[in-house]
């Protein structure tokens, strides 16, 4: 069973930078895609960066590409997006997931292990 546990959360303001964390246990060789979902306050989830555990293919959502950046250490199973130039429609509670599962990575139905969320808060 994969555990993951996200931090690095907050209130920036707009064109700030934070870098959140997940940490994964349980974590095994058959994990092929980790990834970053966010979801607003009525709204549904979305995927805003994914990773392949078996090598270093990226996918990102068109809102984010260009300022957030994913990326892992492996030696420490954990996976971060780091986040620049932020704005207030990135306010949302991001989630950290992993899958063993092959489908669009960045859709939520792919994924099959979750993180509890941190909030994130951008204000202008």
């Amino acid at each position: 069973q994969v555990q993951l546990v996200e931090s690095g959360g907050g209130s920036v303001q707009a064109g700030g930078s934070l870098r959140l964390s997940c940490a994964a246990s349980g974590y095994t060789d058959s994990t092929y895609w980790m990834g970053w979902f966010r979801q607003a306050s009525g709204k549904e989830r979305e995927g805003v960066a994914a990773m392949s555990t078996r090598g270093r293919a990226t996918h990102y959502a068109g809102s984010v590409k260009g300022r957030f950046t994913i990326s892992q250490d492996n030696a420490n199973n954990t996976l971060y997006l780091q986040m620049n130039n932020l704005k207030p429609e990135d306010t949302a509670i991001y989630y950290c997931a992993a899958t063993s599962k092959l489908g669009p990575v960045l859709m939520a139905a792919t994924y099959e292990y979750w993180g509890q969320g941190t909030q994130v808060t951008v204000s202008s």
